[in-house]
């Protein structure tokens, strides 16, 4: 039997796994297994907590729950920083991913992450062809909502591709969200956000994560959405991202300034799991 913890960010749910002193069996289809919510343990993301060669203080590793292996997760980010942070004793820690490495600090109850300094060009989304990534046409077909949108594409260690809408709330997330992921504009498919303005640096913002479908919640997405709130005059350089499961407090000083994501982690309980029994 192998331990997990089941932990989330604002309901972005994760098998969190230690690999640091045990030798893991765990590929995309266990990954896969483990996230089906009536087989399996249930989740959107399998991460894997292993050894760091770099100096970091480990390295996290992220499964979508297609069982794809990604670059970046922010909510996760928060949980397992806040586990080593505990281990340590410390304030803060240097969290590396396939994506960059992350710099975590112990704010209050909550967790900041320092995200890195956003791409911004069209080959780093990347993207199929030459784009002005701060606002594109994307064509939508069979769509009866936006056949034909204006878009922003931004990266924070993964894709994101940012509809600015009236109103979030209803936006068809379900319908346009795999349409876009599988764009042929995005060769290595996108995250996608659908945002609307609530009020003065206030944004409601809802997600189709790339391999996963709707969550509650995308870390990422919502450092995606305040770099292109603010590159598109919505938002000064601090806003609060209302998601499906609670808020997050971005900060992003302009180009070539990291993006600040701040926000809550729970561990929801610990348990154990037969890998070798799930996989087969």
């Amino acid at each position: 039997m192998t331990t997990f913890l089941k932990m989330h960010g604002l309901g972005n749910d994760f098998a969190v796994f230690d690999a640091r002193n045990q030798s893991l069996a765990l590929d995309a289809a266990t990954a896969r297994a483990l996230a089906d919510r009536r087989f399996g343990v249930g989740c959107d993301q399998v991460i894997v907590i292993e050894r760091a060669t770099n100096g970091a203080d480990a390295f996290m590793r992220i499964y979508n729950s297609d069982g794809g292996e990604v670059e970046s997760c922010g909510n996760a980010a928060r949980c397992v920083a806040r586990l080593l942070m505990d281990e340590k004793g410390a304030n803060q820690i240097k969290l590396d991913t396939m994506g960059r490495a992350l710099i975590c600090k112990a704010d209050g109850k909550n967790v900041s992450v320092d995200m890195g300094v956003p791409k911004l060009g069209w080959r780093e989304i990347p993207m199929a062809r030459e784009t002005d990534t701060l606002s594109f046409p994307i064509a939508i077909a069979g769509s009866d909502f936006y056949p034909l949108t204006i878009a922003t594409a931004v990266n924070v260690g993964n894709p994101h591709v940012i509809l600015f809408v009236q109103d979030a709330e209803h936006a068809p997330v379900a319908e346009l969200g795999p349409k876009i992921e599988t764009h042929p504009l995005f060769p290595e498919r996108t995250n996608v956000e659908f945002v609307s303005l609530i009020d003065k640096d206030k944004l409601r913002m809802r997600v189709w994560e790339r391999g996963v479908g709707i969550t509650m919640a995308c870390g990422t997405g919502a450092c995606a959405t305040m770099v292109a709130a603010h590159r598109r005059g919505l938002v000064g350089h601090r806003a609060e991202i209302v998601l499906d499961g609670g808020s997050l407090d971005l900060e992003w000083g302009g180009e070539g300034k990291s993006v600040i994501m701040t926000g809550p982690w729970a561990q929801a309980y610990k348990g154990d799991v037969d890998l070798s029994a799930l996989a087969r």
